[in-house]
């Protein structure tokens, strides 16, 4: 058994991000034993329940769509958690063009940037306008 302390350094996270998973319905609050002396005890479960929500963040997914696919992993959804899972991969996929089409432009601006020494910067330029 773990301390919140324990699950969160178990999990690479923070106290205040369990009470907060706690809070978004995302990790229970465990009951029973320790309620008296307000030390609650968690377990292993709860460390793979918070190992999942951390991979998911990393994935891209909303805190909504964790606790979606918390909900479907019970239920044993596959087609929806694959619809979730495509949907989240065009969402990344707009992301990385997104991002390529910044890095495009500001390569662009540091060269001219680059080129020259007087007159304002391009980059500067470029951000205030």
């Amino acid at each position: 058994m773990l301390t919140i302390s324990q699950l969160a350094k178990a999990g690479g996270v923070g106290v205040e991000t369990i009470r907060f998973y706690q809070r978004k319905k995302l990790l229970d609050v465990p009951a029973g034993a320790g309620r008296n002396s307000g030390i609650r005890h968690y377990g292993d479960s709860d460390v793979r329940q918070l190992r999942f929500i951390r991979t998911a963040q990393q994935a891209g997914f909303t805190l909504s769509e964790i606790a979606e696919l918390l909900a479907l992993d019970k239920g044993r959804d596959r087609a929806r958690v694959r619809q979730l899972a495509r949907a989240r991969i065009t969402a990344l996929e707009e992301e990385i063009a997104r991002l390529q089409q910044a890095k495009k432009s500001l390569v662009g601006l540091a060269n001219a940037c680059a080129h020259g020494d007087e007159g304002p910067c391009p980059i500067i330029e470029a951000f205030t306008l």
